[in-house]
């Protein structure tokens, strides 16, 4: 019997990274506003208040962007500029991440395999057609379409319905300690974390911790 009857990914920083150059991207936004240029990616980056908010893309931008603005004493609209940057965004141009082909190979020869990402379809969709995921995956579930998103249980649940296996045969992979592995502890899935070099779950306790998605397949044999 396989330790795990089901194995779930996370999109974004798990399976895929983008390709665009999204410093490219911030200076072209200035263009597309039509504005003089202030700032640099890596401020308006720190300025940006916790994850990104799938309902609202350019609210939450435009809020960095006004932090931005302030600290260089400019007088911009910071709507405008989330807009024109969220216009210069090309969701196709990802890539799968290092060890994500030999993952997701493993996991569907364990068993059910299934992708749940927060955001909406309008904006993944892109991605997972660009990347052949829904021909290697049993279901793909948008959980930005919903009411709730990770952490709560709702969209696992429904991934898990989808595949017809119960949450403790289930295996959760992704790459945030608070969305990924809080999520499905929460609705009784095993978490294992894509973690960064050193990095350290504490207070979360995945059971397991990958340094690559290489090293799925060991956790499922």
């Amino acid at each position: 019997m396989t330790r795990f009857d089901a194995v779930l990914f996370d999109l974004d920083g798990t399976l895929c990274r983008r390709t665009q150059d999204t410093d490219a991207v911030f200076a072209a936004a200035f263009d597309r506003a039509g504005l003089a240029p202030f700032g640099e990616p890596d401020e308006l980056w720190a300025a940006l208040d916790g994850p990104p908010d799938p309902d609202d893309r350019v609210g939450y931008l435009g809020a960095g962007f006004a932090r931005l603005a302030a600290q260089h004493g400019c007088d911009a609209d910071p709507l405008a500029l989330a807009e024109a940057f969220v216009d210069g965004v090309d969701d196709t141009q990802v890539e799968l991440t290092p060890g994500a082909d030999r993952a997701l190979d493993a996991a569907a020869a364990a068993g059910a395999t299934a992708l749940l990402t927060n955001g909406p379809a309008d904006r993944q969709a892109a991605k997972v057609a660009a990347l052949g995921l829904a021909e290697r995956v049993d279901a793909v579930v948008y959980a930005g379409d919903h009411p709730r998103r990770k952490p709560h249980a709702a969209p696992f649940e429904r991934t898990l319905a989808a595949l017809d296996v119960p949450a403790d045969r289930a295996l959760y992979v992704g790459d945030s300690l608070t969305y990924d592995v809080a999520g499905a502890h929460t609705a009784g899935l095993a978490a294992a974390w894509l973690a960064p070099d050193g990095a350290d779950p504490a207070p979360y306790d995945p059971e397991f911790v990958l340094g690559s998605l290489a090293d799925l397949p060991e956790v499922l044999a």
